[in-house]
């Protein structure tokens, strides 16, 4: 008795019906990920859209956006808040949740029956998507959405686990419905989804989660949580609805089009996800053992199809991937485990060659970044600052700054601080929604392209010669309320 006493005993699993957390593979590779997205943090300067994420919560802090709700720019304010000018700090929200997405994904392979061996694949694949490595370090709604999409699907995972085994945990239902109005507050494409997620339901089950009380105090709570964004959409006449013409018109552009969009879609999961993620779709839609998870491989494919159909960012499949991927990834296992493969040994060179890609993506963003960065931020309002400068004192105090887009105007906010600006402007996406500038602005500096407010000044000269042309507008031909309506511009 004694001798079994003091002999080493197996570990209980940490929870019945699930295998054991590979803590130290998983956590070592999402660590391992932080460490290289925080390393590359410092570099390069402000992506497009972290500029205009900064100066949107900084300078213009409100309920919702023409293109997005306000928790990514709140995001952005609180971090430049906290360390003002730090890029480091100011992305660090963006490097957690990247490397929250690594362990997520090895949490759904082991939700699924996936050992440490198929865990450790799973967040192998996590960790060197092309688009997460491109893009992990970015304080950017983009950035966060996968993680929160994962969420969500990682708590119906873990329902109809419970629910198979006579354990159903209808708590978990609302916590779906709190991530849901988070991921409202996000981004608006989480509709969508959720949209995709009830056809699939209805389609193969399960329909028993449509009937719990707690899945519509779920949807209750998401709908409180989304209320203020949505109000702000509504009083400002539903301007995201206009941006899917917007999107599909960038589209032949940003992604070669549709063809493109349906590519790329799937080869942003990376070289090892991306065999991943087709294995664990098939295995979704054909395995016996993941009937009840089918609903999930058709919630994808929907989604996919809807995507390539409205020529949308290939990026927006992104948070479905660690799905498809931890089924993959247990579907090896599987394969292991009755002796069919003697090709597990092929797994490293996949991984290395994936890693090898990822880190490629990696340095490929911070060049991305130089192209946008803080120079070309800092420079921007340095000329801008030094035309300002030189106007009359008279002149000055009636005169504005205006971006001619959006990306411009965000730079001008986000490289201003160490330059006298005055307020900025720009009819252009967001921007145009903002506050017009008051009657008493009798004269511009546009910053940028001038045609557009050319008919409505009585003189326009060049006034900057930096890295964009600055043109002084002087002689309004009337007023502000009636000049901003028609230079807005999605």
């Amino acid at each position: 008795m004694r001798a079994e006493l003091l002999s080493p005993q197996p570990a209980p699993p940490a929870e019945p019906g699930l295998p054991p957390l590979a803590k130290w593979p998983v956590f070592t590779i999402a660590g391992l990920v932080a460490a290289a997205q925080l390393a590359f943090s410092p570099f390069g300067g402000f992506w497009i859209d972290e500029a205009y994420m900064l100066a949107a919560g900084k300078h213009h802090l409100d309920w919702g956006y023409v293109d997005q709700p306000p928790l990514a720019p709140l995001i952005a304010a609180a971090m430049d808040w906290i360390a003002p000018g730090s890029m480091l700090v100011l992305r660090l929200p963006a490097v957690l949740a990247t490397a929250a997405l690594v362990v997520l994904t090895a949490l759904l392979a082991r939700e699924f029956g996936g050992d440490r061996r198929a865990q450790t694949l799973a967040a192998g694949a996590g960790a060197t998507g092309l688009w997460t490595a491109l893009v992990g370090h970015w304080i950017t709604p983009y950035t966060f959405e996968p993680l929160l999409w994962l969420l969500l699907t990682w708590t119906l995972v873990r329902w109809v686990r419970l629910r198979d085994l006579g354990q159903p945990d209808d708590r978990l239902l609302l916590l779906f419905g709190v991530l849901l109005g988070i991921n409202m507050q996000l981004k608006f494409q989480v509709a969508i989804l959720c949209v995709a997620l009830l056809s699939s339901v209805l389609l193969v089950g399960p329909r028993d989660v449509l009937r719990r009380p707690k899945f519509w105090g779920g949807v209750g709570i998401a709908a409180v949580i989304a209320v203020p964004t949505v109000l702000w959409q509504a009083l400002h006449g539903w301007p995201q609805l206009q941006m899917g013409a917007v999107v599909a018109e960038e589209s032949p552009m940003l992604s070669g089009g549709r063809s493109g969009t349906a590519v790329t879609m799937v080869l942003y999961a990376g070289v090892a996800g991306a065999a991943l993620f087709l294995f664990g779709l098939w295995r979704l839609l054909r395995n016996p053992e993941l009937r009840s998870y089918r609903f999930l491989a058709i919630t994808t494919l929907l989604l996919y199809v809807f995507f390539v159909a409205t020529a949308a960012r290939p990026y927006y499949l992104i948070g479905l991937y660690g799905v498809s991927i931890a089924a993959g990834a247990v579907g090896f296992q599987r394969r292991r485990e009755s002796r069919r493969t003697r090709f597990g040994w092929t797994a490293w060179p996949v991984y290395a060659l994936s890693a090898a890609a990822a880190g490629y993506m990696l340095s490929v963003s911070v060049m991305m970044t130089s192209m946008f960065g803080v120079p070309t931020a800092d420079s921007l309002a340095r000329d801008a600052s030094a035309a300002y400068a030189a106007l009359p004192p008279e002149q000055r105090s009636h005169t504005a700054v205006v971006g001619d887009s959006y990306v411009i105007a965000a730079m001008l906010e986000a490289g201003g601080a160490q330059h006298e600006l005055p307020e900025v402007f720009s009819p252009h996406r967001g921007y145009g929604y903002f506050p017009p500038p008051t009657e008493r602005i009798e004269s511009v500096l546009v910053v940028g392209d001038s045609t557009a407010l050319r008919q409505q000044f009585a003189e326009v000269r060049q006034v900057g010669n930096g890295e964009v042309p600055i043109w002084l507008c002087t002689g309004k031909r009337g007023t502000w309320a009636e000049i901003w309506p028609q230079l807005k511009s999605l």
